[in-house]
């Protein structure tokens, strides 16, 4: 019975799945290669790496680059710095779109439109960096770990997403019920709406947590004080050093070996940075998926 009911495939099927198979897996080494040639790259000898003989093994060990990278402190105060900023950012962050995103996705809510339109002006028109450096320097911000945490705390992009999240996935009706049996807005927000929202917070986290991650360019434009510098700016710190040191070099012997040390960090540096995110992604990716494609159909 099983047998007469399974669909027979022919043999154009089967070439087109081979075909599909195929091209896939050529474009996934075509993705994953230079990720995997940064790994071995990061610790091999840099000669080999610069004489193109590190294609897909390591070639004589060295972690000289991770040796040096991880003797300055300075590299472990950025770490911590970037792990306060992106946890309490994102944290901020995902409050504020949920906030946000929630009464936009009620229909009855008055002004959504108008509000919504307000919104989407400010993913095209900016005041510009000078006034927004002003108006930061106006508030006390500049030079404080505060700015990197409250600097763009909403993204509209992902308000869009959230509020087209919650139109699909929060019905009228499961409200309507709630406060039938007496539930607050503010209680139906805490207890029913942010346990079904478990999705869209995953790929908010995400968005927000990556964008503070490698956030850079706030800390250069509004801190001064290295003790406050996120990760990426102690990283660019680094290989500007390196690189001048280098230069400053006239023995030529003594400029090669500076010079392979800098081809070194540059490599373990990527690695260094991007662990982390690495890391966190394969547990939100299930989460991810779901609440991309929500946003994408609804939106």
């Amino acid at each position: 019975m099983n047998q007469a009911s399974t669909v027979k495939r022919s043999k154009e099927d089967l070439l087109f799945d081979i075909l599909n198979y195929l091209v896939l897996g050529v474009f996934l080494i075509i993705v994953l290669y230079p990720l995997y040639f940064i790994v071995i790259a990061s610790f091999s000898d840099p000669s080999s790496v610069l004489g193109g003989e590190v294609v897909f093994l390591p070639k004589n060990v060295d972690f000289s680059g991770y040796k040096t990278i991880f003797e300055d402190t300075r590299i472990w105060n950025g770490y911590y710095n970037t792990f306060i900023y992106t946890i309490l950012g994102t944290i901020l962050n995902v409050m504020l779109t949920m906030g946000i995103g929630y009464p936009l996705s009620r229909r009855y809510f008055s002004g959504r439109k108008a509000i919504m339109i307000y919104l989407m002006i400010t993913m095209y028109f900016g005041g510009g960096m000078v006034p927004t450096y002003l108006l930061v320097k106006d508030l006390g911000l500049r030079n404080t770990s505060t700015i990197m945490i409250v600097m763009g705390a909403v993204s509209v992009f992902n308000v869009i997403i959230t509020r087209s999240f919650l139109e699909a996935n929060i019905p009228s009706e499961l409200e309507e019920a709630a406060s039938i049996d007496g539930c607050s807005q503010l209680k139906f927000f805490f207890k029913m709406v942010l346990p079904l929202s478990g999705s869209i917070i995953a790929v908010l986290i995400l968005y927000y947590g990556i964008w503070h991650w490698n956030d850079y360019m706030t800390g250069l434009i509004y801190l001064d004080d290295g003790d406050k510098f996120p990760l990426q700016l102690i990283i660019r710190s680094l290989l500007i050093q390196t690189q001048v040191a280098a230069n400053d070099v006239s023995d030529i012997e003594s400029l090669s070996d500076r010079l392979k040390v800098a081809e070194s960090i540059k490599y373990g540096v990527i690695i260094i940075s991007s662990l982390p995110v690495l890391v966190l992604y394969p547990f939100l990716q299930k989460h991810f998926t779901k609440g991309v494609l929500v946003g994408a159909v609804k939106g």
